[in-house]
């Protein structure tokens, strides 16, 4: 597959016959689904015969339309190319381009193939999943387009149709892994935004909220139950605050498939990045004792801290370590190869060689490690003395978790397996839920303040129940000062249309809603909860499965229907969520062999070294070939790319999807090659083989 990725260039046009002729006037947009500017709203139009479009680089995040009057927002520091039905906008690097090319035609498939050819004319990706969504925003239908790339090619793209009549509006993207990994959160901009012609929002901002009565309660009580069967989630626990009491906690299902134990609210769950909400709450105490200020150098409260650049190191400041705006592209595999290794201690000193990709405050680029060395830092603050992991332990228990009176959280995985908790799935090679082993949860250990915490819905309740209060405890005493508790909920990064990156929170305005919310996903285990604080409502979800990822977006909808008698969607938005993964993960078995081609399997070496990540074993099994990294181990499938050779990929229960290693001959050797967005990981053939 050839990719160009060109900024700035002209493009030529589709033949006459294709492009949408027509053009209109459209209604300024309403102040809610629009970021705050002063630019004026621009319309796509074409140049003068013989003329070249002059590209337009933004000063600021702009407001635009198409021809036939869709709306969308271009970001800052983009440069945008209009032609006609053509709007062509390329990211401020080099590497992530896209189209918003406009069409009348009833054949999508077609029309967005001919958008391709121009778009990109030596692009020839082959299309690997085309789904169909909901009627939503104005839009009669949509479709999402994803294309197939080889493991070993740092370049993604796909595509969006949106239909109004016999008008498509197709979005097409384009970008190296590594400038899509920092530029997202821009690109999600223009994909949040697009709006057809005179589309009014739905918008409950000026609604006062229904109370949670039994009768609302109940509404979500059965949508939770319900998705959560639909989905093979064996079991979930809910609970919901209001105006600083739990109105309801309770469970579904059971603790692990084929067996009688029922999840309840004291069910112990592992709550995954919802931890760095927790470790937030942390840092905003100690801010609050003065052992430091949210914009204290990080060198000052630990001096050997350091980055992989000397100028950034000297820029940042605490608040830094947790808004996701740092500049640090998400780390490497080390955490989950080599997680036997890591300490708090070797955390912070792994930054030291990470290198920022983006200035500070440029970009959104969510990572792990650096609210871990926020969390280990803070814990120094408090307990000098003390081995950093035992410090922040010590301070989270006794800043945080004690006196909320979340008495059955822990930080400690093997006290949690020792008490009545959920254990975590996934669906096996075939599509079944089955038990996800252990081992792979033991690398959170190691980042307990960004992912290790284990909580139940009860515990979480009562940390809701005081941020929906602003800080107060049930008894009417003060846990924390507010201007710090709410300081973790001022946007820091944008990632999207109306949506930001705060402290370890994540911040939007839905639908006239202000929401402050965060996830958690670790092996097996999914969390969400959602907080709307001018409403006082707030509600937490865990549950034991993968797929449990499916209800996050859903159960918010559902929480605002009910609250303020939206339009029902979420009902259906589970249920196509819940096809279209089922239609992704056929395509992967589709794509691959299970147990691995012999053939492929042959031309591996015995065992494989990587300098940081340690050794890779490949074990033949009655299973099939197992790839044994030493803290875990797992079956692989084997994959043949277009590009010819063969990649392998994990088939176990909850083993990493996200890692595919590719194996290739270098200066002779046989390597397996594993790629993230912005790195490329070698394992050598081991010299001992």
């Amino acid at each position: 597959m050839v990719c160009e990725i060109a900024c700035g260039n002209p493009l030529a046009a589709f033949p006459s016959s294709f492009w949408l002729s027509r053009g209109g006037t459209v209604p300024a947009p309403t102040p809610s689904p629009a970021p705050p500017t002063s630019a004026p709203l621009t319309t796509a139009a074409p140049p003068p015969i013989g003329e070249e479009p002059a590209p337009v680089r933004l000063a600021r995040d702009a407001p635009q339309r198409t021809l036939s009057g869709a709306t969308f927002t271009a970001p800052a520091g983009w440069t945008i190319t209009s032609r006609g039905a053509q709007i062509v906008l390329d990211g401020p690097e080099p590497g992530i381009s896209m189209a918003i090319v406009e069409a009348s035609s009833d054949r999508l498939d077609e029309a967005m193939a001919e958008a391709w050819s121009s778009f990109r004319p030596k692009w020839g990706a082959k299309v690997k999943l085309a789904q169909d969504g909901p009627a939503r925003r104005g839009w009669a239908s949509t479709r999402d387009y994803q294309y197939q790339a080889a493991p070993n090619e740092p370049v993604r793209s796909f595509a969006k149709t949106f239909r109004q009549g016999s008008t498509l509006t197709m979005t097409l993207v384009i970008a190296d892994n590594a400038v899509w990994d920092r530029r997202r959160g821009q690109a999600y901009l223009i994909l949040d935004s697009m709006r057809p012609s005179g589309y009014v929002p739905e918008s409950f901002d000026d609604r006062r909220a229904h109370s949670l009565d039994a009768a609302h309660v109940e509404r979500l009580t059965t949508f939770v139950a319900r998705s959560l069967e639909a989905a093979d989630v064996p079991g979930g626990a809910l609970a919901l605050v209001e105006n600083g009491k739990i109105v309801f906690e309770g469970g579904f299902g059971v603790r692990e498939v084929g067996k009688p134990g029922k999840v309840g609210a004291d069910t112990l769950f592992m709550i995954g990045s919802c931890s760095k909400s927790l470790t937030t709450l942390l840092l905003a105490k100690l801010v609050d004792e003065g052992k430091f200020g949210w914009e204290t150098p990080v060198t000052s409260v630990y001096p050997s801290f350091k980055l992989g650049d000397a100028a950034t190191t000297a820029e940042v400041q605490m608040k830094h370590l947790v808004c996701a705006c740092t500049g640090l592209p998400r780390e490497g595999y080390e955490s989950i190869l080599e997680y036997g290794r890591m300490s708090a201690k070797t955390k912070i000193d792994f930054v030291g060689h990470m290198k920022p990709s983006t200035k500070l405050g440029e970009s959104y680029q969510y990572s792990n490690i650096l609210a871990s060395v926020a969390g280990f830092i803070g814990g120094h603050a408090a307990y000098p003395a003390r081995e950093l992991g035992a410090a922040y332990a010590e301070a989270m228990r006794t800043r945080v978790l004690e006196p909320l009176g979340m008495k059955r959280s822990t930080l400690d995985v093997a006290r949690a397996e020792k008490s009545e908790h959920a254990a975590p799935h996934a669906e096996n090679f075939d599509g079944k839920t089955s038990l996800v082993t252990a081992d792979f949860n033991r690398a959170v250990t190691v980042e307990v303040p960004s992912g290790g915490v284990w909580s139940t819905v009860h515990d979480m309740a009562a940390y809701l129940r005081m941020e929906v209060t602003d800080g107060m405890l049930p008894d009417g005493r003060r846990f924390m000062s507010k201007e710090n508790l709410l300081a973790r909920r001022a946007p820091q990064i944008a990632t999207g249309e109306n949506r930001a990156y705060g402290m370890g929170l994540a911040v939007e305005t839905k639908d006239g809603v202000k929401v402050v919310h965060h996830g958690g996903s670790t092996f097996g285990y999914k969390a969400t909860m959602y907080w709307l604080p001018d409403h006082g409502v707030a509600g937490i979800l865990l549950m034991n499965a993968d797929s449990g990822e499916l209800l996050a977006r859903p159960f918010l909808r559902k929480l605002l229907e009910v609250l303020f008698d939206g339009a029902p969607e979420a009902d259906e938005d589970i249920a196509l969520r819940i096809q279209q993964r089922k239609e992704r993960l056929a395509k992967e078995r589709a794509r691959s062999t299970f147990p691995a081609d012999p053939a492929a399997t042959a031309k591996l070496a015995r065992r494989y070294v990587h300098p940081t990540l340690g050794e890779l074993a490949v074990m033949t099994t009655p299973k099939g070939t197992v790839f044994d990294f030493g803290e875990w181990k797992s079956a692989v499938a084997s994959c043949k790319p277009e590009s010819g050779g063969a990649s392998f990929r994990f088939v176990d229960p909850g083993a990493p999807d996200f890692m595919e290693f590719v194996a290739e001959e270098r200066d002779g050797k046989r390597a397996l090659v594993l790629r993230d967005t912005q790195s490329e990981q070698v394992f050598w053939e081991s010299p001992s083989h």
